[in-house]
């Protein structure tokens, strides 16, 4: 068969993918590892992961002291680079091809432009959401507006509509400053960490739930009805399970970043340093932060009172002494997440530009970003666990397939498959199910009891699904660039 021939086999965004050259790759400390660590330093994930679960239960992870939050941090970092990143980087460094390419083996040359190509972008504005309502509530701290007046709901808007506009328009400004922002969140995090690690040895995790427990009881209309403190198992779960809805989108993209990757220990290392190293750094410090400073006078204070805070951010002030300070502080973080944003809405537009030629990316993108604002409007972007448990859902069981497509190729790409293939889309529905499952729970959709680790399932479930319908895919199309991969 002819090159020709062999082209027309293909839809044409196959066609026309060119695999990564091997002169425009780099070391992972070049590429991989500085842009995850600039993922996880966003100060969204890590003040999160220090508050995760705390209007749950008294004294949310801190319910058993700080060591066994910092233990759910680094399984969580763990988990991510095993399940959630190295087989993409992989993928990635073989063949020098994006995800939304080498997703046709799993998905289908059709399919693959819905999943994961078409869902990626979607999922994006989604990020544009979490971004906005977290820079609302950073630039609080220092701005003190009433979080549902006009003024509050325009910091909103102008977020989220200059992004789009960056995005689109001016994101090569964007680029030229985005390298060195991320060390600004990383010098606050080292010196909120310097200012309270001194009360470490003082925390008392008792008197934590107890002052916690106050407010919750009082609340409520029997004291028996309060809730009680989180087990330790149930710390590791919430703590591994945020880790993972946060990562996995982002685990399945180091596929295109593994594209710039010379060989495989560039993708272990690019990934023990910026996954798993970031996660474990910038989450651990946050567990640090806010257990250390409940353990200096200040904090013990607020614990007397009856006051528990759990967010690093809200703390900022408090935990250096000026309030007008802290509000500068949460400013800058504020700032910093700015980029992010805007290329956010760039790989939106590029997804949905891919998917949909004939679509003005300036008609989709605003459309996209009327839904981000929505949900940062109403507060829904500002409840993580269910924004991320709704992320990690969807891409949770794409990992799967796609890892479990990984070890049956032994490690080999098969190029892609014709149409939708069934493996991987039943594979998705099922795992989908599982992942989603708490959220469904939640909205009185299923009236069952939540299941643990739920995106852990939802990959397994892929994974599993997949390899047991490995024997019943669609054809393998011819591909040239699946035949010369790299070791």
């Amino acid at each position: 068969m002819s090159n020709q021939d062999e082209k027309q086999s293909v839809p044409s965004y196959l066609a026309c993918a060119k695999p990564n050259p091997a002169e425009n790759r780099a070391p992972w400390y070049k590429n991989i590892a500085p842009t995850y660590a600039g993922v996880f330093l966003w100060f969204v994930f890590w003040s999160g992961a220090a508050s995760s679960g705390a209007g749950d239960a008294p004294g949310g992870i801190f319910s058993q002291g700080w060591l066994v939050p910092l233990l759910g941090v680094a399984l969580g970092g763990l988990i991510c680079y095993v399940l959630f990143y190295h087989v993409f980087g992989r993928f990635g460094q073989r063949t020098g091809l994006p995800l939304y390419i080498v997703g046709a083996s799993t998905f289908g040359a059709t399919g693959g432009l819905i999943m994961p190509g078409f869902l990626m972008g979607l999922l994006q504005f989604g990020w544009i959401a979490v971004n906005c309502a977290g820079a609302a509530a950073a630039l609080n701290v220092w701005l003190k507006l009433d979080p549902s007046s006009v003024g509050y709901y325009a910091i909103i808007i102008v977020w989220g509509v200059l992004s789009v506009i960056m995005a689109l328009k001016g994101i090569k400004y964007v680029a030229l400053i985005s390298t060195y922002l991320p060390l600004i969140p990383a010098a606050i995090l080292l010196y909120l960490l310097f200012k309270t690690v001194g009360g470490l040895g003082s925390f008392d995790a008792a008197a934590l739930v107890a002052a916690a427990g106050k407010g919750t009881a009082a609340a409520a209309p029997e004291a028996a009805t309060a809730p009680s403190a989180f087990s330790t198992w149930a710390i590791l779960a919430l703590l591994v399970t945020y880790i993972v809805g946060f990562t996995a989108t982002a685990g399945a993209a180091g596929c295109d970043f593994g594209t710039n990757a010379r060989h495989k220990k560039d993708v272990v290392w690019g990934g023990l340093v910026g996954v798993f190293g970031a996660i474990t750094l910038t989450a651990g410090i946050a567990v640090l932060i806010v257990a250390g400073f409940y353990g200096t006078e200040a904090g013990k204070a607020m614990i007397a009172s009856g006051e528990v805070v759990l967010d690093p951010i809200k703390l900022i002030g408090k935990i250096m002494g000026n309030e007008s300070a802290g509000g500068v502080t949460a400013f800058l973080l504020a700032l910093c997440a700015f980029p992010s944003c805007c290329f956010s809405a760039l790989i939106a537009a590029t997804s949905i530009k891919t998917t949909l030629p004939k679509v003005n990316p300036w008609v989709s993108c605003g459309i996209g970003c009327a839904v981000a604002l929505i949900l940062a409007l109403t507060g829904v972007a500002a409840k993580l666990p269910v924004i991320f448990g709704f992320f990690g859902a969807s891409f949770g069981p794409i990992c799967g397939a796609m890892v479990a497509e990984y070890l049956l190729g032994k490690g080999r790409w098969t190029g892609p498959r014709a149409g939708f293939n069934p493996a991987g889309w039943i594979a998705w529905v099922v795992g989908f199910a599982i992942g989603a499952e708490p959220q469904l729970v939640d909205w009185g959709v299923l009236p069952c009891a939540k299941i643990p680790l739920s995106l852990i399932w939802a990959f397994f479930a892929g994974a599993i699904i997949y390899a047991l319908l490995y024997k019943c895919q669609s054809r393998i199309l011819p591909y040239p660039q699946a035949e010369n991969q790299a070791e």
